[in-house]
């Protein structure tokens, strides 16, 4: 097992050399050799603790970790920053199964992956007997943001900054994010959408002079975001883990198939269901829920993607993106591993803004089914859950519930599924509570979690609660084209 770039140098790197890298130098993802196959071990796979198959299942991987290097960073990661042992519980609401990933530090499922990912870094750093300061730069459509801030908060040799679109995220999303605490945190909005900020820090990422001057001063540069493999391999574990549950629920028996549903922006929840398929987890369908800013979903039921529009702003703002950066993994595996074909493809979104795949690799998207959901929808979805299955959910996760409704309605499909339900419904409350009828007008956010919570009888999560009387300490912003510029300021601070 070892790395290599989508876009096809040479590199062929350990596993912890890849983690640290986390961008290729000719701007390409890193990738997998193979995918190791389980499907005949899965019968001693379903009685595993989350733990157990984490550490089963990142073994496979991450090579070059001894077994007390993994266990250790696992068991740091999955403890009590958790407020369930099951780390991922999963929610029988009438014939669907809800994978509620959202009982973490930062109440969305960004948390599973960030709270191992400091962990791994910190062993990489050791393992490769590298002595500088690590600068972890992320650009966050609003969930990734806080949870990598969180993780990485006060680890030593670190520093953190993140860029955040000034009006792309909710209310509470910004304010977990600008009242975070840690000596080494830097919070920056920026006067642009996701895109802008992602475009941003992949051009930092991608000026070698700058790296090299950085690694001349000590800091070496790395990534939060699921670009970087080893924040999107932990991914992989919930779909074995909310499987396994639904066998041990006796839901379903073992080998037979079900769907996954899950709601996508930056393509990288998606895309860790898909090599759990790879791995040999029984899956029918993946299916892709947008929002009304549909690139992917008019990828998949044509062939192009085209970033060609305008971006909306939407309820679901973690999804509000028109470049999905993890989609390039997927076209690396359905070109048949052809690099030229991915530079080819890439070269044509940065140049026209969109590219089209052939039929070859149309045919291997059968694993993919697609569908979007407009704003209505997603209002109506929250209400109808709730009014007949008193079951709160949040906007991000009443994308792919609507999706999963059209999809079996012109599918016919009896295959049952699980959806990824990947926020808590507080981190969107004002929207959740005006899609139940209850309009609040006040700006007052608090009060809408207040009313939300004693209207549903539900509690509003401690992390959220705690907000309420937080200070903020991050006020930097800059325009969307001043991303390097900002680096270089915080990093002379």
């Amino acid at each position: 097992m070892h790395f290599t770039s989508t876009r096809g140098n040479n590199d062929k790197l350990t596993p912890s050399k890849a983690i640290i890298k986390g961008l290729s130098q000719d701007g390409g993802l890193y990738v997998p050799s193979d995918f190791p196959n389980v499907k005949q071990e899965l019968n001693s796979l379903v009685n595993l603790t989350y733990k157990e198959l984490a550490f089963f299942i990142l073994e496979k991987y991450l090579i070059d970790f001894t077994e007390e290097e993994l266990k250790d960073c696992i068991n740091k990661a999955y403890d009590s920053k958790f407020d369930t042992k099951s780390i991922t519980p999963i929610r029988k609401i009438n014939k669907d199964y809800f994978l509620e990933l959202y009982h973490g530090p930062t109440c969305a499922f960004k948390d599973i992956a960030l709270t191992i990912m400091p962990h791994l870094m910190t062993n990489s750093m050791k393992k490769n007997n590298i002595n500088k300061e690590v600068v972890i730069l992320t650009a966050t459509s609003g969930d990734t943001g806080k949870a990598a801030l969180e993780g990485y908060k006060n680890i030593d040799n670190t520093k953190i900054i993140v860029f955040f679109p000034q009006n792309g995220v909710s209310s509470v999303q910004k304010l977990q994010m600008t009242s975070q605490e840690g000596n080494n945190t830097f919070v920056v909005s920026i006067n642009g959408n996701f895109d802008d900020a992602q475009s941003g820090v992949k051009e930092v990422f991608n000026d070698k002079e700058f790296i090299e001057d950085l690694s001349n001063r000590g800091y070496l540069l790395s990534s939060a975001n699921s670009i970087n493999i080893g924040r999107l391999l932990p991914q992989i574990v919930y779909y074995f883990f909310s499987y396994f549950e639904l066998v041990r629920q006796e839901e379903i028996d073992l080998f037979h198939k079900v769907n996954f549903v899950v709601p996508s922006g930056n393509f990288g929840d998606i895309l860790a269901g898909y090599y759990a398929k790879r791995m040999g987890l029984p899956i029918n369908k993946l299916i892709c829920a947008s929002n009304e800013n549909n690139v992917l979903y008019e990828f998949f039921s044509n062939g192009i993607y085209n970033k060609n529009r305008d971006l909306k702003l939407t309820s679901s703002p973690s999804m509000d993106i028109l470049v999905s950066s993890n989609l390039e993994r997927l076209l690396y595996e359905i070109c048949n591993r052809d690099c030229d074909k991915v530079n080819e493809l890439i070269n044509n979104l940065n140049t026209d803004g969109m590219y089209k795949i052939n039929n070859y690799m149309k045919e291997n998207l059968k694993d993919f089914h697609s569908e979007y959901v407009t704003e209505d929808e997603v209002k109506n979805t929250i209400y109808k859950v709730y009014k007949n299955y008193n079951y709160l959910i949040d906007t991000h996760t009443a994308v792919a519930y609507s999706s999963l409704e059209k999809y079996k309605k012109e599918s016919q499909d009896t295959t049952k599924s699980i959806i990824l339900s990947t926020a808590s419904p507080y981190k969107f409350g004002k929207d959740v509570l005006n899609s139940l009828g209850i309009i609040d007008s006040s700006n007052d956010d608090f009060s809408s979690l207040d009313k939300l919570s004693h209207i549903t009888k539900t509690p509003i999560p401690l992390s959220i609660l705690k907000l309420k009387n937080a200070t903020i300490l991050h006020k930097r912003n800059c325009k969307k084209y001043e991303i390097m510029k900002e680096v270089k300021i915080i990093l002379k601070d």
